[in-house]
């Protein structure tokens, strides 16, 4: 079926509280988001990076759970079919022996149409979580084309991944994310963002393309980065390369921005 010559949709970054391992508790409230985004007339809503455990959580070691299979992405497989509503989300996956920081693209009816596991892991997560191997995660939708990836992916050398999800097609990038700083970090003397508005920034004007990037609130429990509060600030960049929306400073919100793709 051809795409309409273009598409506007509402897009929801949904800047959720996440809990190192309270995996039930941040489910509650993402489903909760999904459901409000909805009803504020949002197509997609994209969600944060390992959203049920919390990035870099110890408890993905015990509480990973299988895709497609497990509970959680079974809750938001069913929370997508009911408020009809293109879901991206990040869960942690387990595989056998091995737990991936993952995300997945679910369509209205609930169905998950793309999974990517995170590439461009950072070394103090790789203790917890194993590597994917590449960026295939590109695919056609009545919206347009959507593909994903995960946070830090974005900082791959040369931006390769986010321009190899270019090159496929995607006309819109979606990045789950936990957006960190350091416990003493001053929003006032360096606001944050300006690394994420340059790398997305560069590939979104060079390839005409959208990308977003949503980011939990909540304190990382584990690891090097024990004590660092994740800071929300969820971002949208368009096609010129300028910022369309962004998302509050450690705050929980539902962030709206209106995209439009050509066909």
């Amino acid at each position: 079926m051809p795409r309409p010559q273009t598409k506007t949709f509402d897009l929801a970054l949904a800047q959720i509280l996440v809990e190192g391992g309270r995996p039930d508790a941040n489910l509650a409230r993402a489903i909760a988001a999904i459901e409000d985004a909805a009803c504020n007339g949002a197509e997609v809503v994209l969600l944060p990076e390992v959203l049920d455990c919390g990035w870099c959580d110890r408890s993905a070691l015990e509480l990973a759970q299988p895709f497609p299979t497990g509970s959680r992405l079974t809750q938001l497989r069913q929370a997508a079919r009911l408020h009809e509503i293109h879901v991206c989300a990040g869960l942690t996956e387990r595989d056998d022996d091995r737990i991936f920081n993952s995300a997945v693209l679910l369509n209205p009816s609930g169905d998950v149409i793309l999974t990517h596991r995170k590439v461009n892991e950072l070394a103090i997560g790789k203790e917890i979580y194993s590597t994917g191997r590449s960026a295939e995660a590109v695919c056609e939708t009545h919206l347009g084309a959507l593909g994903v990836m995960i946070c830090s992916d974005g900082f791959f050398p040369g931006e390769a991944l986010t321009r190899s999800l270019a090159g496929k097609g995607a006309q819109l990038i979606l990045s789950p994310c936990a957006w960190a700083v350091a416990p003493d970090h001053d929003q006032q003397k360096e606001p944050y963002g300006s690394l994420w508005h340059d790398v997305y920034g560069r590939v979104a004007r060079e390839h005409g393309i959208w990308i977003a990037g949503a980011s939990n609130i909540g304190e990382i429990r584990h690891g090097n980065w024990a004590g660092h509060p994740c800071v929300g600030c969820s971002m949208v960049v368009g096609p010129e390369g300028q910022v369309q929306a962004r998302g509050a400073y450690r705050e929980e919100e539902i962030v709206y921005t209106t995209i439009s793709l050509a066909g």
